[in-house]
Formats: C-alpha cells, sequence, structure tokens
C-alpha cells in the first residue's frame, strides 16, 4: 500500500497575527485593554454594568494611559490576572469553549488583549498582580518579543511566565515598546491624541460617572453627560418587554424624552456644537459602541434628515442579549 501523504495546512504565527491585527483601528485596540480594566473593577464590586440605574461606586478604581511615540503603556488597579486565568486562557489564541459564556463582561483577558498588544508592537511586557481573598499574592510578568516569537517556527505557540515584584496594587501594567510604524505616528499626532481623549469620554461615559479615573498622559478624562431632562408637567416615557431569540431571553427597555428644551428659532445659533451629542447611542455591557447617529432614523421613508429644529429627543435604555448586556440610549431628535 502506499503511503499515505498529507499536505501541512497549520498556519504560521505571522499569519495568524496578520488576521487578528489587520481589521482594527488603533482606537479599538486601545479600547480592547480599557475594557478590560473596567470589567476587573466591575467585577471587584461584585456587580455587573447593565443599568444606569445601577449605584455601584468605581470610585477606587483608576486606569491610568501613557502614549508617545516611543511607547505605550496602561495601568489600573483593577485586580489583575490571576495565575490560573494566565495559565490556562488568558493568552490562548480563540475562547476556549468554557469561556464562551461570559456574565455580562465588558471585556476579557484573551483575543482582545493579544490583538491590541500585537498591534502597538514588538517588544510588549504584561505585569499583572491578583490576590484572592485568603489567599496569597500572585505576581507574574509575561514578556513578549514579537520578532523572537515569530521566528520560532516550532508547534509552540506559548508564552513564558517569569516571577515578579508585586504591583502597589493588584491590577495590570501593560509596557509596549518598539511600536509600529502606525503607532509611532498616531501617539505623535496632537489630533489623534485629542480625539481619542474624545472617545474615550464618549464611550466610557457611564464608568466615569460613576467615579472609575481615567487618565490620558497624566490629564483625567471627563466623561459625557448623557441625560433627559423632566419636569412638572413632562417627564421621560419608559416601555419594557422581553423579546426571545435561539440564544435566550432579550429583555429591552425603551426610554424616550427631551435632552434639552426645544429651541424657540429653527435658525442655527452659536450653540449648534452642542448638537454634536444628539442621536441613538447604542450601548453594549456598559460602554458607548454607536455615538449621536443620526443615520438610524433620519433620512429614512417618513422622516427628514434631520435638522437641528426638531427639538424632542428619544433614548433607549438597555438590552439584555444572552447573558451580556447590551445598552441603547438613543438622543435622536423626534418631530415636533
Amino acid at each position: 500500500m502506499a503511503e499515505q501523504r498529507k499536505a501541512n495546512a497549520n498556519p504560521t504565527k505571522a499569519f495568524f497575527v496578520r488576521m487578528i491585527t489587520r481589521d482594527i483601528f488603533l482606537t479599538d485596540c486601545i479600547f480592547d485593554l480599557i475594557d478590560n480594566c473596567v470589567d476587573g473593577a466591575w467585577q471587584l464590586e461584585g456587580s455587573k454594568p447593565i443599568s444606569l440605574a445601577n449605584g455601584t461606586d468605581l470610585s477606587r478604581y483608576k486606569i491610568e494611559i501613557e502614549a508617545s511615540a516611543e511607547r505605550f503603556s496602561i495601568k489600573d488597579n483593577c485586580g489583575g490576572i490571576s495565575l490560573d486565568a494566565a495559565v490556562n486562557y488568558a493568552f490562548t489564541f480563540g475562547r476556549k469553549e468554557e469561556m464562551a459564556q461570559e456574565r455580562y463582561s465588558i471585556g476579557v483577558y484573551g483575543i482582545g488583549m493579544k490583538r491590541a498588544v500585537f498591534k502597538l508592537g514588538n517588544n510588549i511586557q504584561i505585569h499583572s498582580t491578583h490576590k484572592k481573598r485568603g489567599a496569597k499574592v500572585e505576581s507574574f510578568i509575561v514578556p513578549i518579543s514579537v520578532p523572537k516569537w515569530l521566528e520560532d517556527s516550532t508547534r509552540n505557540w506559548d508564552f513564558d511566565l517569569e516571577d515578579a515584584t508585586p504591583l502597589p496594587h493588584p491590577g495590570v501594567h501593560i509596557t509596549v515598546m518598539n511600536l509600529n510604524e502606525g503607532a509611532q505616528e498616531a501617539f505623535g499626532s496632537p489630533l489623534f491624541m485629542q480625539n481619542l481623549r474624545r472617545a474615550i469620554a464618549r464611550d466610557y461615559a457611564l464608568h466615569l460617572h460613576r467615579g472609575l479615573s481615567i487618565t490620558l498622559n497624566g490629564a483625567s478624562v471627563a466623561g459625557w453627560k448623557i441625560e433627559l431632562r423632566k419636569g412638572a408637567e413632562f417627564a421621560p416615557m419608559r416601555i419594557d418587554y422581553d423579546d426571545h431569540d435561539s440564544g435566550g431571553p432579550v429583555r429591552v427597555d425603551i426610554i424616550a424624552g427631551m435632552a434639552a428644551p426645544p429651541p424657540e428659532s429653527s435658525d442655527p445659533d452659536d450653540d449648534d456644537k452642542k448638537e454634536d451629542r444628539f442621536g441613538w447611542y447604542v450601548v453594549c455591557n456598559g460602554r458607548i459602541v454607536l455615538a449621536a447617529d443620526k443615520a438610524v432614523v433620519w433620512g429614512t421613508d417618513g422622516w427628514p434628515i434631520w435638522h437641528p429644529q426638531y427639538g424632542w429627543v428619544h433614548r433607549a435604555d438597555h438590552v439584555y442579549i444572552r447573558g451580556c448586556v447590551a445598552l441603547a440610549i438613543d438622543d435622536n431628535k423626534a418631530k415636533r
């Protein structure tokens, strides 16, 4: 019998890294890392980022981001990665089956963290300190030299874990040196950094208003203010119902109301810049993923293109999807 031969179809490390980083923007990479920090803070508080009505206080948690053309770092005091998580799933490529249903988390130390650091640069150090109640402190460093890791043609895709001096507080400190060209150019651009600060203020507004501290290059980020007005003769309307899909129940709450008093005139004025914050807001797991969108309803059948003369606002609150939570806030102006 002739010997059966097989064609080698194993992916190379370089191909895999290109695939997981090719379609993600630099800002999204940074958000992947912030998501993990925020998720850790909520877990430490024994709560979940699922509702505007939740009273969780996040004021003891902070995330510090430093970004320049030479280096990027992000550190937090949000609990860190446990040694067990690091060994078994945090550094695997792809989510293991037993981790598929993460409970209400914004982010998970997994594919998001790796694609982020690989997108940023070539010399990476991940330092984590973690302590479970009644257990000893676990502290380790994962050093990753991307060029050396790519050059290793063996089937071993693992990263080394090294014992390390504990951080001042349980948390994670990620440092990336030898940045990729795109990251160098972006972090050296005042416009990019300004837009990054604005995006953090917008997308993490719900957490920032619960006291979470995020700093960018030493300066605090203030969250966007998202609210509906209420008066003696007017209050937001709320509709809630349960829906179902193949993956489980979906709870939907819709709130409609006004974000600002209707203008007395339809003429443009000096305050038109504030209109940039009117529109549909969709928030998944507590993070705003679509902000001030004016194309969801406006300009469709029966609706004119959005214009500042329309003075009413709608909001949708939260939507529970398969154990994760989506929050949708619609500040879209309706016809008067």
